[in-house]
């Protein structure tokens, strides 16, 4: 990565300001984007309580002119394969052209009186490229209730690669912002592959 770059600079101080073994996150968010220049990203630490433990994960977003990165990292508690506690890093790096889907849930409050331009009180940005799908299936019926037959099954399949949820009382104003920010644009990225 150029460290020149402002995006670069701002993507490096937010995985900073997540506090969040910073200098590994940024080494594997570095090396999977490589040369490329950033054009949007989103850091999002999220915490979560596993009984008596509290448990940190991050997820780091960043779009480049080809392709979308995410990278996830997880710390792990001492178990049976090491006797230290431990973090785990993954990257990922999906071709613009294979995102099918991008999907931004807002929620508002008090949406009679609804000002454009007022931050939504929550955003789920939900992508697809097809490397994780959910198969929900039922046995089908049909309208008859004395019905006996096998009428096999029906179902639904649905992209789940991504799903990122913030909020304005979790994560501040700003995220949500920058989510919203880094949702317009990918989805403005992948609509000029469509043109």
């Amino acid at each position: 990565m150029a460290k020149t770059s402002t995006t670069t600079q701002g993507l490096r101080a937010a995985i900073e300001r997540s506090g969040y073994y910073p200098a590994l996150v940024a080494e594997a968010v570095e090396a999977a984007v490589g040369g490329e220049p950033i054009k949007s990203y989103l850091v999002h630490q999220e915490t979560t309580f596993d009984q008596n433990e509290v448990r940190r994960h991050v997820t780091v977003l960043v779009l480049t002119g080809n392709r979308f990165i995410v990278s996830h990292t997880d710390e792990q508690a001492a178990d049976t394969t090491s006797p230290t506690p431990y973090a785990t890093t993954s990257t990922e790096s999906v071709k613009l052209g294979r995102i099918s889907s991008v999907v931004v849930s807002r929620v508002v409050a008090n949406p009679e009186s609804y000002t454009p331009g007022t931050l939504p009180r929550e955003v789920v940005l939900t992508i697809g490229w097809g490397a994780v799908s959910r198969i929900d299936l039922e046995p089908a019926a049909c309208g008859d209730p004395n019905c006996d037959a096998d009428h096999g099954y029906t179902g639904s399949s649905t992209a789940d690669d991504l799903s990122l949820r913030v909020s304005e009382a979790g994560d501040g104003p700003e995220t949500v912002r920058q989510a919203l920010a880094f949702a317009q644009c990918l989805s403005e990225a992948t609509a000029d592959l469509t043109r």
